[in-house]
C-alpha cells in the first residue's frame, strides 16, 4: 500500500478552503490519488474542516462509492440485475473469482491489480449480461470471455510493467551520477 502523504491530503483540503460543506468533494479526491480512502486522512480531515472525526468517517461509510479498504488498478463490476442475472452473469462472476483466487470477501487480489465487485445494475440490460473494467463496458459476456479478459489485461500490465523497467534502466545508464568512473 502506498505510504500516505499528509501534505498531499492538506493540499486537496485546502484546496477547497477547509470548508466542512466540501468533505464529500475532499474524500472523493483523496479516494482518486490512493484508490481507496487510508484510515490516517480521518483525523487530519476532521482538524481541517472542523467536523469531528466519527462525522467524517460517517460520510466515508454512507456512501458506497467510497472504499475503506485499498482497490485494485483495474476494477470489475459484474452487473446482477435482472436481465444479467437470467442470462447467467453468476457463472461470470464465479469465473472471475476462480482465475483471480477471490471469495465473496475477498473482492480484491494481493497485488492490488484487480477488484471484482457485484452491483445491482448497470444500465445496459440489452447488452447483457454485461460487466464493465475499469468503466468500459464488456457485453454478452461469459465465463470463457471472462478468463480471456483477465488474461489479455495480465498481458498488458506485463507489457506495461517492462515497458516502464527498461525506461528506467536507460534513464539510469545515461544518469552521470549512476556511473563508475575510473574503475
Amino acid at each position: 500500500m502506498p505510504q500516505v502523504d499528509l501534505s498531499l491530503v492538506d493540499g486537496i483540503i485546502d484546496g477547497h478552503l477547509g470548508h466542512p460543506s466540501a468533505v464529500i468533494t475532499i474524500l472523493q479526491e483523496i479516494q482518486e490519488q490512493y484508490r481507496y480512502l487510508p484510515r490516517e486522512v480521518f483525523p487530519r480531515i476532521s482538524a481541517k474542516v472542523g467536523l469531528s472525526e466519527a462525522k467524517v468517517y460517517s460520510v466515508a461509510t454512507f456512501y458506497e462509492n467510497f472504499s475503506l479498504e485499498p482497490k485494485g488498478r483495474v476494477i470489475i463490476k459484474v452487473c446482477d440485475g435482472t436481465a444479467c442475472h437470467v442470462r447467467r452473469s453468476l457463472p461470470i462472476l464465479s469465473r472471475l473469482q476462480k482465475e483471480l483466487n477471490l471469495t465473496d470477501g475477498k473482492v480484491t487480489t494481493e497485488d492490488l491489480l484487480f477488484t471484482v465487485e457485484t452491483v445491482a445494475c448497470l444500465g445496459a440490460c440489452g447488452l447483457a449480461p454485461v460487466l464493465t473494467v475499469s468503466g468500459q463496458a464488456h457485453p454478452a459476456m461469459t465465463p470463457d470471455k471472462a478468463a480471456d479478459l483477465i488474461k489479455a489485461i495480465r498481458e498488458t500490465e506485463l507489457k506495461t510493467a517492462a515497458a516502464l523497467a527498461s525506461e528506467h534502466s536507460a534513464l539510469r545508464s545515461n544518469d552521470p551520477s549512476t556511473n563508475a568512473v575510473g574503475n
